[in-house]
C-alpha cells in the first residue's frame, strides 16, 4: 500500500531503463519505495546499472524481468511475473516508447506501424492487463508517460503525436474505469526532454530534463493528480495552441 504521503512501496516499471523512469524511481526509493521490478529488453547492462543505483538510493529489493513492448503476446506473462514477485503492486510506471523520425515513416510506412504498435497498442495491452490486477487489489496507480505532442500533431512528427494522442485518450478512459475499484491513473505530459532519445535534436521551447519530469511525477503522486505537465507552463501554452486555426498552427509549430 502507498504510505501516508501517497508514495508507493512497491512498483513495476515497464521500460525499466528509461531515463525518466530511473530518475523517478530513484526519488521514490529514497522515499520508502522498497521493492521495484524493472521490466525491459536490456536485462543486462542498462538494467543492472539501474538496479544498482536504485538499491543505493534506498530500495531493498530490485528485480529485473524480460519485457518486449512490441510483442503483445508476452505481456500477460510479464505482468504475472511482476505480480508474483511484488505481491500487491502499488504503482505501475509505463515508461516505454519510441520517437522515430517522420521522414523515415514517410518512406517506410511499416516503420510507422511498428512505432505506433509500441507507443499505443502495447500501452493498451499493458494498461488493460494492469487494470485487472489493480481491480483485484482494490488499490494502485498507473503512471502513464504521454507527451505534449498528444495535444496537437505537428507536420514533422505526426505519427508520434497521433500515437501519443491515442495513448492519452486511452489513459483518461482507463482512469475513469478504475475509480470504482479504488485505483488511479496519472497521465504525464512532458515537452521536449533532454535524454538519449532526443540527443542531437534541436530542443523545443520550454525543454526540460528527466530529473524535472521525475520531480513532477512524485509531486503528482503526493497530491493525487490526474495529469501533470513538465514543465507546468506547457499546460497554459497548449490551452492556447490547441485552439489556433490550422493555418496559424502550421506556421508556429514548424521548427
Amino acid at each position: 500500500m502507498n504510505d501516508a504521503t501517497g508514495i508507493p512501496q512497491t512498483a513495476l516499471v515497464l521500460g525499466g531503463t528509461s531515463e525518466i523512469a530511473i530518475a523517478t524511481m530513484t526519488r521514490l526509493a529514497a522515499r520508502r519505495c522498497r521493492h521495484i521490478v524493472l521490466a525491459c529488453r536490456d536485462t543486462q547492462g542498462g538494467a543492472v546499472a539501474a538496479a544498482h543505483s536504485l538499491r543505493t538510493a534506498g530500495a531493498t529489493q530490485v528485480d529485473i524481468i524480460d519485457f518486449d513492448a512490441a510483442d503483445a503476446t508476452t505481456h500477460a506473462a510479464t505482468i504475472d511475473a511482476a505480480t508474483e514477485l511484488l505481491g500487491d503492486i502499488d504503482m505501475v510506471l509505463m515508461a516505454f516508447g519510441v520517437l522515430g523520425n517522420q521522414a523515415d515513416f514517410d518512406a517506410d510506412p511499416m516503420a510507422a506501424v511498428a512505432a505506433v504498435n509500441v507507443n499505443y497498442t502495447a500501452a493498451v495491452s499493458c494498461g488493460l492487463l494492469t487494470a485487472q490486477v489493480l481491480r483485484r487489489q482494490g488499490h494502485g496507480t498507473v503512471v502513464m508517460l504521454s507527451s505534449v505532442a498528444a495535444e496537437r500533431a505537428r507536420a514533422d512528427n505526426f505519427v508520434y503525436g497521433s500515437s501519443k494522442a491515442g495513448l492519452d485518450a486511452f489513459s483518461q478512459g482507463l482512469s475513469d474505469s478504475l475509480v470504482a475499484a479504488g485505483a488511479h491513473v496519472l497521465v504525464v505530459r512532458p515537452g521536449f526532454v533532454h535524454t538519449r532519445m532526443t540527443a542531437g535534436m534541436k530542443p523545443a521551447p520550454f525543454s526540460t530534463t528527466a530529473d524535472d519530469v521525475a520531480d513532477r511525477i512524485v509531486r503528482g503522486l503526493e497530491t493525487g493528480a490526474h495529469v501533470v505537465w513538465a514543465p507546468s507552463v506547457l499546460r497554459w501554452v497548449f490551452t492556447v495552441m490547441r485552439h489556433l486555426p490550422r493555418g496559424v498552427w502550421r506556421k508556429v509549430s514548424a521548427r
